[in-house]
């Protein structure tokens, strides 16, 4: 039952493990170990009021991200915060980090990844102009794949408003991602 979804499952937990950790956690143990969680608490799926299998999967996923960076980046022996500078964390961790280095994720060429930083910079200067709910939107459409009726229900506005505000934040983002390639 949950096999489905096992794409877009990957796909979020990719998108959102952070990359200070990424080296220490792969997303298919991850992806494992929410379909664990969600077979202990499937009783909450069919006892709860859920729009849909995939969104109660994918709150699931938020809480055992948000479980794992806790983990990995708070505790003192062995912590990642050593070796990396700390930075903002939510259960969904810094969506314009996530989507800046996301962006840019492509670059691989020597000349490239020279200048790879500074585009990371600038991304995420334009996401940081943008509202938060705006970066949450682009993030929930183009990198966890929700669709727009799904993007609505998660941050409770309308679906005409998240096709609007997804329209708005890829223009804003146009200048910045074409100066890229």
């Amino acid at each position: 039952m949950f096999t489905i979804h096992r794409s877009r499952l990957w796909q979020i937990v990719h998108f959102r493990l952070s990359d200070k950790i990424r080296g220490r956690v792969d997303t298919d143990d991850v992806v494992q170990e929410i379909y664990l969680e969600a077979e202990q608490r499937l009783r909450h799926y069919v006892d709860g009021d859920f729009p849909s299998l995939f969104l109660w999967l994918r709150l699931i996923v938020g809480q055992t991200l948000s479980k794992i960076h806790r983990t990995h980046l708070k505790t003192e022996s062995r912590s990642v915060l050593r070796e990396a500078n700390s930075g903002r964390s939510g259960l969904w961790g810094n969506t314009s980090l996530c989507l800046s280095q996301r962006f840019i994720a492509h670059i691989t060429s020597p000349s490239q990844v020279a200048v790879k930083g500074e585009l990371i910079d600038e991304v995420r200067q334009a996401l940081d102009g943008m509202s938060e709910m705006d970066q949450e939107v682009l993030a929930l459409r183009h990198f966890e794949e929700l669709t727009n009726q799904e993007v609505a229900i998660e941050l409770g506005i309308k679906p005409k408003a998240a096709s609007i505000r997804y329209m708005r934040a890829l223009e804003r983002l146009r200048g910045v991602l074409e100066m890229i390639e």
